[in-house]
């Protein structure tokens, strides 16, 4: 790896589908990370992109299915052409948000803050989180 941004070479994607649990994300967690570190961006952009990325997961996890048997999450990053894009969809039905003591309901504006661009779509069937960067290389 010379440290460079890998802009000039092709990427495989990084495609899992998992259990919306706490402990199947962990592992996720980690595959994702792994997958970023190849692409030759700057560690604090690594970070970044994997947790949003968790914070996109656990979300569903804990949003999309709660209080039902646990559904899947599918988790889809591609490296194009200097962007990394990451793509979060579930298929449960989102409850309304609880009150809360000012303590929670801090992911979104966590997602937003540390993409570059951010997109969240929800479906009758589901929703989908779309976070993207502009490769930052290392230095």
């Amino acid at each position: 790896m010379t440290g460079r941004a890998t802009e000039d070479r092709t990427t495989p994607e990084f495609r899992r589908r998992v259990a919306a649990a706490a402990e199947p994300l962990i592992g996720l967690r980690r595959a994702l990370a792994g997958w970023v570190a190849e692409l030759g961006m700057s560690t604090t952009q690594q970070e970044e992109v994997v947790m949003a990325s968790y914070e996109a997961m656990a979300n569903s996890a804990e949003h999309a299915y709660e209080g039902r048997e646990t559904g899947v999450l599918d988790v889809l990053a591609t490296c194009v052409d200097g962007t990394v894009t990451v793509v979060v969809t579930d298929y449960g039905r989102w409850l309304p948000p609880r009150p809360t003591n000012g303590l929670r309901g801090r992911g979104l504006p966590l997602m937003h803050g540390l993409a570059h661009e951010s997109e969240c779509v929800q479906r009758p069937d589901g929703a989908t989180v779309t976070l993207s960067w502009q490769l930052e290389p290392a230095r």
